[in-house]
């Protein structure tokens, strides 16, 4: 069952509150003129997996962004594709030892 404490007390204890929290695995239901507000426990394995997808997901969206506006602007008959085909065969061929 998670505790309860007000800002103000996790403002004056902190330091002892985030201990209980990694130590020992103690919740804290955290209020704002005896409403909760927010919940403060320790980061699990399933945290880290959310906060992966989270930016997996923010990259993705910001390269279809990206791929929407260079194909706006795409003017050459050949594709994005066989232009960096074509500059990796003379990067291949022109490297030196």
């Amino acid at each position: 069952m998670p505790r309860t404490i007000s800002i103000r007390e996790l403002e004056n204890q902190t330091s002892h509150i985030v201990r209980a929290v990694r130590e020992n695995g103690v919740e804290y239901v955290i209020t704002s003129n005896g409403e909760p507000v927010a919940v403060l426990r320790a980061f699990a394995k399933e945290d880290v997996q959310r906060l992966w997808q989270a930016e997996l997901d923010k990259a993705l969206a910001e390269m279809r962004s990206l791929a929407e506006e260079v194909a706006a602007a795409w003017t050459s008959p050949r594709s994005g594709m066989e232009l960096i085909d074509e500059q990796a065969q003379v990067n291949h061929t022109t490297r030196r030892p």
